[in-house]
């Protein structure tokens, strides 16, 4: 690998790219899907593909995506996350934190929402 190609790869790495929480929301029900993650624009992909491949895990969100077509979700970031000056930073707890305050504040569970409780 030249020293171009490594320079680009090290930078690619040290980029930062959005984290934070997400939701899927179902505008017929109001139903959404809450989330958190370190690469935004990943996570939310990934959710698009499985949807469209008919295999998300989320069996309920499936099953109404399928039902009431794509064209009734939206996808949307809530909050994101600062990144700090300091590369070696583990945003982990802070997405979590995140998340949690979220899932307090929208209950996304049971008639509300394709959220699972967790269980402690």
């Amino acid at each position: 690998m030249d020293d171009k190609a490594k320079r680009l790869k090290q930078d690619y790495k040290q980029s930062s790219r959005p984290m934070g929480v997400y939701q899927i929301r179902n505008i017929i029900n109001d139903k959404i899907l809450l989330g958190a993650s370190l690469n935004l624009s990943s996570i939310l992909n990934r959710h698009k593909f499985e949807l469209k491949m008919g295999n998300h895990r989320n069996k309920t969100l499936q099953a109404e995506w399928h039902e009431m077509g794509s064209e009734n979700f939206v996808f949307m970031i809530l909050d994101e996350l600062e990144p700090k000056q300091d590369t070696d930073y583990d945003y982990k707890e802070d997405l979590l934190f995140l998340e949690q305050y979220w899932l307090d504040k929208l209950r996304p569970f049971g008639d509300r929402g394709y959220n699972e409780k967790k269980k402690i």
